[in-house]
């Protein structure tokens, strides 16, 4: 016995157009927001992964910066007790004679 599509009710084909249709429509907004979804993850991850590379890059020049400026030894009238210049006056730090920067030592200048 062969189907013929004619002796289906003209209701009947637009119902089930109708749920194809909507169907396809289904699909595309699943895959579509699925996809977005994709997109934001590696959006997120690409994120992280700079602003974790960023910060690495930071944390390995203050070491650096670091192990440059500690093994410069100095000399007495630059040693500072941070206690008690701040307990002294009260407003803080007193400046030194270069003005309101702190005097700064280069080695071999």
């Amino acid at each position: 016995m062969q189907f013929d599509l004619s002796a289906v009710e003209t209701g009947t084909l637009v119902v089930t157009g109708t749920l194809v249709f909507a169907l396809i429509i289904g699909l595309f907004m699943m895959v579509s927001a699925f996809a977005a979804m994709v997109l934001v993850g590696v959006g997120r991850l690409i994120w992280y992964l700079l602003a974790r590379g960023a910060t690495g890059l930071v944390h390995v020049v203050n070491h650096g910066w670091d192990r440059l400026v500690r093994h410069v030894e100095l000399p007495g009238d630059f040693q500072v007790d941070f206690g008690a210049d701040l307990l002294a006056d009260g407003q803080g730090l007193t400046a030194p004679s270069t003005g309101t920067y702190p005097r700064v030592v280069l080695r071999d200048s």
